[in-house]
């Protein structure tokens, strides 16, 4: 019997956000993951997840990766920076040590490591052009410091032309929508090896996008991400992991 037991770290991109069910709860790249997973190998898994929307990198790695390795998980998957690329003083050489650092632990405790880079939203932002110049810089340079780790399972999707285009974008242009979500799960499975549904790389039937424009949208998702900078709160605050008390046991899905 396979042993599985997968912990995720980081921000919104990991937490779901986006990706919001009837019910009021976000699911996620991650949380497809853990099902796809289950539903490949025909037996349970566990499953962990530890991400908190608005967090920077070195808040989820001093706050998130220690209790995750704790756990005892065979998979550990880290995606972190975007929310510091919002930020006009990003220190890449930082944010690649803070890589290392989860890399350098992984390797100590005998973890699997899945490495992710997040989609590339900034074809639709304000001030896109900057931000897109920060995330390619980190992007690449994250990708040049790993080079030499093939044993580091890689799902980078800063990259991916078609996920940067608003069809894959919820409404507040910075969160991927279902159909994001699980064309990220889909290169994650791609990437450990793992069979997956093959609609899940463009997702049919996901709801249109039909986002606010002009002062609509400044009003509704602009302006309370700028209120939040000036007060130095986040979105995240107060608010704990959807799966954060133990594993979670994720069965196979019946189709």
């Amino acid at each position: 019997m396979t042993e599985v037991r997968y912990v995720a770290i980081g921000d919104s991109f990991t937490e779901g956000v986006g990706d919001e069910l009837p019910d009021g709860r976000v699911r996620g790249w991650a949380d497809l993951v853990a099902e796809g997973w289950a539903t490949a190998l025909g037996e349970p898994i566990e499953y962990a997840n530890l991400a908190i929307r608005g967090k920077l990198i070195e808040p989820i790695v001093t706050e998130q990766l220690e209790p995750a390795l704790a756990l005892g998980p065979t998979h550990l998957s880290f995606n972190g920076g975007g929310n510091d690329i919002l930020r006009p003083r990003a220190d890449v050489d930082r944010i690649v040590e803070l890589f290392a650092h989860v890399v350098r632990r992984c390797d100590e405790e005998g973890v699997a490591l899945i490495l992710l880079s997040g989609a590339d939203p900034t074809r639709q932002l304000p001030m896109g052009r900057v931000m897109k110049r920060r995330g390619d810089v980190l992007s690449r340079a994250v990708e040049r410091h790993l080079a030499d780790r093939p044993d580091i399972i890689r799902a980078y999707n800063w990259f991916d032309e078609e996920l940067a285009t608003p069809r894959f974008w919820s409404d507040d242009r910075l969160h991927m929508n279902t159909r994001g979500h699980h064309r990220v799960a889909a290169r994650v499975l791609d990437a450990l090896g793992v069979a997956r549904p093959r609609e899940w790389w463009d997702l049919s039937g996901a709801a249109p996008h039909d986002a606010p424009h002009g002062v609509a949208y400044y009003r509704a998702h602009v302006v309370p991400w700028v209120r939040r900078r000036l007060t130095g709160t986040s979105s995240g605050d107060g608010r704990e992991p959807k799966f954060g008390g133990g594993w979670t046991t994720i069965e196979p899905a019946t189709r």
